[in-house]
């Protein structure tokens, strides 16, 4: 068989009619045109290009030199979140929630009513209180009357003394004269011839007898007295004894009327402060125990904690001027101010502080809390929406 031929067919160009010269002159200009289209032909940028490309440079130079002061007159961190007041507001006594009077989310002020609690067992331990005030009272008051009759006796107890006492000295005042008498008497009787009779003598004797023996009685009477007084004086002692323990019982038990007054009043819980409920957790019937949380209370009053690198604090101060945005606000900026530093770093107020004399260490650079406040001017009309716990980006200059 013939091998087959490698070489293409070409085919002839037709020639041009030779009686068509305008033909031919159309076909080299298509032919021109072809040649012309497939070489790229560079254009002229117009002055508009440049104006467009100088302001781009423009705008970028001053770009990068406002990021550049920016980076050098500003500490920067997003670690950084909304705090406020909040309380846990709990139940002091326990007992059974009659009834709720908030709800969730719901604005209250200062000492507005949040629950009551079922408060029958605390008004019995009142009434309780109160009667045994009343016993202890009256009871004071009977120490009262038998201390002015122990003073009462004792004051007659000595009067009877001053009186025996008296009768001592008059006693004594007559035995002197009966002695008088007697021995003037008896001498009469024995150097005078008996100028006196026998029986005048014997009558004074009897007589000095007579009141020696009354002054035996009157001084024993003294003795007497004295012993009724100190009788009656111990008796007045120990109706002060017992007028102290009846104050005393009368003391307690007004303290405990106090505390089921003070009982009595937890019953009702109310708000401590003005603010916004939050996690609510109690319902009407429960059954609470003391220091149980019912409520969270959120202060309106807010302020930035930003956790800032160790090594951003070289240069900032109390009083520095702050820019804050908030994510939840889409980025509106605030102003506000340095209120203070941390005295110490997040780590160390952890309830697990690092321990880095282990042998184990390993350098981590420190954050520390840095307290920020809003401008009241900056925040106005929007206190409502700045939330504790929400995140923020801050910006402290510090040049």
């Amino acid at each position: 068989m013939p091998e087959p031929s490698t070489h293409t067919a070409v085919a002839e160009p037709e020639s041009a009619p030779e009686h068509k010269p305008g033909a031919l002159r159309h076909h080299r200009a298509e032919k021109k045109e072809t040649t012309q289209s497939a070489t790229p032909v560079k254009r002229k940028r117009g002055p508009l290009f440049w104006v467009i490309v100088l302001a781009l440079l423009i705008g970028g130079g001053i770009w990068v030199g406002r990021f550049i002061k920016r980076e050098l007159t500003y500490e920067e961190t997003d670690d950084a979140f909304i705090a406020g007041h909040v309380h846990q507001i709990s139940s002091r006594i326990s007992g059974t929630v009659h009834e709720v009077l908030v709800t969730d989310n719901q604005v209250v002020r200062a000492h507005q009513e949040l629950a009551k609690m079922e408060a029958l067992e605390y008004e019995i331990g009142l009434q309780k209180a109160q009667a045994a005030l009343l016993r202890s009272q009256a009871d004071e008051a009977q120490a009262k009357a038998a201390i002015a009759q122990a003073q009462a006796d004792a004051a007659q107890a000595k009067a009877q003394v001053a009186q025996a006492e008296a009768q001592v000295q008059e006693t004594e005042a007559q035995l002197a004269v009966a002695n008088v008498n007697l021995n003037r008497n008896t001498r009469l009787f024995q150097n005078d011839a008996r100028a006196v009779a026998k029986a005048d003598v014997d009558t004074t004797r009897s007589t000095a007898d007579a009141t020696s023996a009354s002054l035996l009685a009157a001084k024993a009477n003294v003795d007497a007295a004295r012993a009724k007084a100190e009788s009656k004086g111990a008796a007045a002692e120990s109706a002060q004894a017992q007028l102290a323990a009846a104050k005393a019982s009368v003391a307690t038990q007004e303290a405990a009327v106090r505390d089921a007054e003070r009982e009595l009043s937890y019953a009702t819980i109310y708000a401590p402060t003005d603010g916004r409920i939050g996690n609510k957790n109690v319902e009407m019937g429960n059954r609470v125990q003391v220091g149980q949380a019912l409520f969270a209370l959120v202060e309106p009053e807010v302020w930035v904690i930003a956790n800032f690198k160790e090594t951003q604090l070289k240069n900032m101060r109390v009083g520095q001027p702050v820019e804050l945005t908030v994510d939840a606000l889409g980025g509106r900026v605030f102003t506000g101010k340095v209120d203070s530093l941390s005295p110490a770093s997040g780590a160390q107020f952890a309830m697990l502080p690092a321990d880095n004399a282990t042998g184990n260490f390993t350098k981590v650079v420190q954050r520390v809390p840095v307290k920020l406040v809003f401008d009241p001017e900056s925040i106005r009309g929007m206190e409502d929406r700045l939330r504790p716990g929400f995140s923020t980006v801050v910006s402290v200059r510090i040049k």
